[in-house]
């Protein structure tokens, strides 16, 4: 008796299943999976607001994603043209690098470190070299940059150029901001250009 009532349980299921997907159910729940995980750039952009106004930010580039992990707030956007990668971040309570950070001369300790903490993560950062340094504008404000290549495993190319900055906002909250693209097809222009137009 308690084997025909799994087969009949078993089968309400499929007649279930097939019903919902009959009806449009399928659709409906692909829909909704992908507006959550790729929504409209309207939406994209309130997400973004949490760590800035990125408003005046040009055509040419795309928020792609706006997300809250592990206690950080960031925004991810792409320069369509050429693949480019900018990255803010809301370090929130405990900030990863600081503009002090900078004019003390720890950048390249502290980037070394980072990379040890998040060493046997998904992605993998090797052979983090710092080489140069220099400003640019951001958040209405002159913020301090190295800049940087470095191996990264588990991602296509895997060689990777750009730059890191930091920057203290007018509520005393601090930002980092990652640009980067594939060795060789780096370009500050691109990163001036996206890290000015945002603003707080």
């Amino acid at each position: 008796m308690g084997c025909l009532k799994n087969i009949f349980k078993a089968v309400v299921l499929v007649l279930a299943v097939i019903g919902f997907t009959s009806l449009g159910g399928k659709d409906y729940f692909v829909k909704t999976w992908n507006d959550f995980m790729n929504p409209p750039q309207d939406i994209m952009q309130e997400r973004a607001k949490k760590v800035g106004d990125f408003s005046k930010v040009g055509d040419e580039f795309e928020i792609d994603k706006a997300a809250s992990a592990l206690g950080y707030n960031g925004v991810l956007a792409e320069h369509k043209a050429s693949g480019q990668k900018m990255i803010v971040v809301d370090s929130g309570l405990k900030p990863l690098l600081t503009p002090q950070d900078f004019k003390e001369g720890k950048v390249e300790a502290k980037l070394q470190e980072l990379t040890q903490k998040f060493k046997y993560s998904v992605v993998n950062v090797q052979d983090l070299k710092v080489s140069k340094q220099g400003k640019m504008k951001t958040f209405g404000k002159t913020a301090p940059y190295v800049r940087f290549s470095a191996n990264i495993s588990k991602v296509p190319g895997g060689s990777v150029e750009g730059i890191i900055s930091s920057v203290e906002t007018e509520d005393g909250k601090i930002r980092v901001l990652v640009s980067a693209n594939e060795k060789g097809k780096y370009s500050q222009l691109v990163s001036n250009d996206f890290f000015k137009s945002v603003k707080e």
